[in-house]
């Protein structure tokens, strides 16, 4: 489970150390030595876990499914992002944090109100 690439569709083999990396930064976090580039790629789809070879020098739009599956796993990529949020209670104990949209409060009632004016004239 690659930690930088949360929709990562695909494993690729490094050409250099011959093991499998989510992406060209877990290969540098783990590895003592850099990422040799190659343009002839091997994949694992990690939907059907069925491996592919690709030819980056031609890559075009029907090169990014898989041959085996057609699981699209060129998506762009959702990186972790850090985010401020309000931390509260578990809500099953105390759920004042909650808002029901469905709970109206009441409405404000007028003599203009024309769904209840046989009510109010008599």
């Amino acid at each position: 489970m690659c930690k930088h690439i949360l929709n990562a569709q695909v494993a690729i083999r490094s050409p250099c150390c011959k093991k499998w990396f989510d992406c060209a930064e877990c290969h540098q976090e783990s590895a003592d030595h850099p990422l040799l580039q190659s343009f002839d790629m091997t994949f694992a789809c990690k939907k059907c876990k069925k491996c592919f070879r690709k030819d980056t020098r031609e890559f075009e739009e029907s090169d990014e499914y898989c041959p085996h599956c057609d699981n699209h796993f060129v998506l762009e990529a959702k990186t972790p992002k850090a985010s401020l949020q309000v931390e509260g209670e578990d809500v099953r104990v105390d759920s004042r944090m909650l808002k029901d949209d469905r709970i109206k409060g009441e409405e404000l009632r007028t003599i203009f109100n024309v769904k209840d004016a046989a009510d109010r004239l008599g």
